[in-house]
């Protein structure tokens, strides 16, 4: 019974790590979108070695000054030091991003895994109440979660995880009702092996692929969130720097200090294209139609 089930095991452990990784490594937008993430997260981890402020100290004698010497990027309306402002804040926007996929993958993938494989009453209570939630707009969907939670970037990894999980149940869901119909899954099921065992050992593994495409995809699309939450006050809390905060706060000195929205507007677009390059570099990669 164990060799059998093992034989069994080969569909989901054939796709070779070493092609997919030969593969991920041939991708010029993986390897850039890679490299720009891998650059925010040290940035984000070196935080108190590298930026040359305490990111929260005021200075009056340095309130709105334009980039020198001394402050590179600047300062903002309270003699903040906006390097070390904005290097701080990769912190709350990659723990977003990090912590609010994580949330809707735990929750989505086992809805979507237990609504594809069952099917029957089960399967049309979890899409319709899917299809409800994709209904409303990602964004406005966050913004309602994070009102009712209250602000906090806590808060907000919840409310933006919420908003994403409908996304993983409909993906997994649908890549379910393509793996279970395949002939190692027959074999499974007439040899008597308990559903759970089946989802778990040889659904899961063959869906993992596409999973890991739309978690990175869907950190770009938190990063986003985050900052749109911080911009209207539902995010990370001053005097703690957030880059959609410190857009808020610039939008009121435009034309006394045009350089305070443009670094924390940049660090934001430069993340989410990194994001966005290493998904769409991994879905190359991990296409099972290149072997």
């Amino acid at each position: 019974m164990n060799t059998t089930e093992a034989t069994l095991a080969i569909p989901a452990a054939s796709g070779n790590r070493r092609s997919a990784l030969r593969r991920c490594l041939s991708q010029p937008s993986a390897i850039i979108g890679g490299l720009i993430v891998l650059f925010f997260v040290l940035v984000a981890i070196l935080a108190p070695v590298i930026a040359p402020f305490p990111p929260n100290v005021s200075s009056w004698l340095a309130v709105r000054q334009a980039p020198s010497a001394l402050h590179w990027f600047g300062t903002d309306d309270l003699g903040r030091d906006i390097l070390s402002r904005v290097i701080f804040g990769a912190r709350a926007s990659l723990l977003v991003g990090l912590v609010s996929v994580v949330i809707a993958i735990v929750i989505g993938v086992p809805l979507g895994l237990i609504s594809g494989y069952f099917g029957g009453i089960v399967d049309v209570v979890i899409s319709r109440c899917t299809d409800a939630l994709l209904s409303c707009p990602f964004l406005v969907l966050a913004i309602a979660f994070a009102t009712f939670l209250n602000p906090s970037l806590e808060n907000a990894m919840i409310a933006i995880g919420i908003s994403a999980m409908p996304i993983f149940v409909r993906l997994t869901r649908g890549q379910v009702l393509t793996v279970k119909t395949e002939d190692y899954i027959a074999a499974a099921r007439l040899l008597g092996v308990p559903n759970i065992k089946i989802m778990g050992v040889y659904v899961m593994p063959n869906i993992l692929a596409p999973v890991v495409v739309q978690a990175t995809i869907t950190m770009a699309t938190a990063v986003l969130a985050e900052a749109s939450l911080a911009f209207l006050g539902l995010g990370q809390r001053p005097p703690d720097p957030s880059w959609g905060s410190m857009l808020d706060t610039a939008r009121q000195f435009l034309q006394q200090a045009p350089w305070m929205p443009i670094w924390p507007g940049v660090a934001i677009i430069v993340l989410v294209m990194g994001f966005n390059l290493l998904g769409d570099g991994l879905n190359d990669a991990l296409d099972p139609r290149q072997d």
